[in-house]
């Protein structure tokens, strides 16, 4: 095959599947899916955009080792990969108290455990190219802490961790990692995973007059959100680039202000901003 390769994690909906289908064409994209049987959606919007044909839909549930080591296998049929977008993950949120242990597991298993998994499993055929490029797709969540929303921010945070100690070992591969971070975008992930998981805590928990606000204002940041394809073509403009001279590249509205305001003025001020807005 004389087009170049990229993988895509988590491609049958959200920001995975509109990366897919925009990074192909230019390269030949495996697009991954963890239940093969609700592809159809990048199966069909692949065919109209006229990107079928450079596009191979591949199983991965990047929590299991066998489907891992599986995938492995499947790439190893295409000699060497030149791109890597690590977007497959889940949100868990809830006040700690409340949070069930085996959510902030599920939680690691995909976002962090899965994500170091696929990476182990890809880079060796990363480097037979020079100028391979390794994408993860990291949240504003994982640069600044918000109640009822530590299993995601925690595993997003661990990603921003990961990846730095990433980009430096493969500093001298001639390997780039970098990580991309959005802000509020609708996706899929709002419906499936993270509005459901915010529960009730009970009239008789001491969060629950907080519950409602911080539910609202989760509620009001998706609903203003920017359109997720805005993502897609971030990681496209930054899979051109023959270099990535940047670790980070945060994406959305009004993220770059939190992240001015986080690194100007203390953590106090962050904490009286977030008291006076859903702790009032």
């Amino acid at each position: 095959m004389t087009k170049k390769i990229a993988i895509v994690t988590g491609a049958t909906s959200g920001f995975g599947l509109l990366t897919a289908i925009k990074l192909a064409g230019p390269y030949h994209v495996i697009a991954t899916a963890r239940q093969p049987e609700k592809a159809e959606a990048l199966k069909q919007t692949a065919a109209q955009s006229g990107a079928g044909g450079d596009l191979t839909i591949v199983p991965l549930d990047v929590t299991d080792e066998q489907s891992v080591s599986d995938f492995g296998k499947t790439i190893s049929d295409y000699g060497a990969v030149d791109l890597l977008v690590n977007n497959a993950g889940t949100a868990y949120g809830g006040f700690i108290e409340n949070v069930p242990m085996e959510h902030y597991r599920r939680q690691f298993e995909t976002n962090v455990f899965g994500l170091i998994n696929v990476t182990k499993t890809v880079l060796p055929y990363m480097r037979k190219h020079g100028g391979a490029k390794i994408i993860n797709i990291s949240s504003i969540s994982g640069l600044t802490g918000f109640p009822a929303l530590s299993p995601y921010a925690s595993s997003k945070f661990a990603i921003e961790g990961f990846t730095e100690c990433l980009r430096l070992e493969l500093l001298p591969l001639g390997i780039a990692a970098a990580l991309v971070e959005p802000g509020s975008y609708k996706t899929s992930i709002w419906e499936t995973s993270l509005a459901k998981q915010i529960t009730p805590p009970g009239k008789e928990s001491p969060y629950d007059r907080y519950y409602e606000p911080i539910k609202a204002y989760v509620e009001n940041s998706a609903s203003k959100s920017g359109d997720p394809r805005e993502v897609a073509e971030l990681i496209y403009q930054l899979a051109q680039q023959k270099q990535l001279k940047k670790l980070r590249y945060p994406i959305g509205k009004g993220v770059k202000l939190t992240l001015a305001f986080r690194s100007v003025f203390s953590w106090s001020a962050w904490e009286s901003a977030i008291k006076k807005k859903l702790f009032h």
